[in-house]
């Protein structure tokens, strides 16, 4: 099994290189945000947990995410691998998700880090302002405070990962397809 995370800053293309990666290799995506709709739509316990939190306005502790992402594994034996997109946000997160991994004999293969300079990731996102709707997507101060956030909350799951050399960088500038074609050289190279 081959587990991997797709990691970089908001505005990286993560999730359009996830789908694109997903219907080529047939990972299971695993998304916090995904798995916690689903959980909480199917009224399972951990759904009612995250519920409960959620309905005060508050985080949804790690634990419970870490026992959605437990009990999504368990249910999908047959994937090929897992893509990890958006977890684990803190060096937290990366030491349970490994421990959760290591006790179903397996782990993280490989963080595939994009790499984008700030100013192009504030245009990206600036730009996706014009389709998503989302009004916080169209204000600079708000995206800057975003990549503020990632460099000092998110980007140190990349030194956690570097420890193990399992962080691949990949330039995430240029064509959708040719950021694609960097992501499979190095997932093609995992296989082997």
């Amino acid at each position: 099994m081959l587990n991997l995370i797709l990691f970089g800053p908001p505005g990286s293309g993560k999730g359009t290189q996830s789908e694109k990666l997903i219907a080529k290799y047939g990972f299971k995506h695993l998304s916090t945000g995904d798995l916690l709709r689903a959980e909480i739509a199917q009224q399972t316990k951990l759904g009612l947990e995250a519920k409960s939190y959620m309905d005060k306005g508050q985080l949804v502790p790690d634990a419970v995410v870490i026992g959605m992402i437990d009990a999504a594994v368990d249910n999908n034996l047959d994937v090929p691998g897992f893509l990890f997109d958006g977890f684990p946000r803190t060096t937290a997160q990366a030491v349970a998700l490994d421990t959760l991994l290591a006790s179903k004999n397996s782990g993280i293969a490989v963080v595939l880090f994009l790499q984008v300079p700030d100013e192009e990731l504030i245009l990206r996102m600036m730009n996706r302002a014009k389709t998503s709707g989302r009004a916080d997507d169209a204000d600079e101060n708000v995206q800057r405070k975003r990549l503020d956030v990632y460099k000092n909350e998110t980007l140190p799951v990349a030194g956690h990962y570097s420890t193990f050399n399992k962080v691949k960088e990949v330039e995430g500038v240029g064509s959708v397809d040719e950021i694609f074609e960097k992501l499979c050289a190095e997932i093609e190279l995992m296989k082997y």
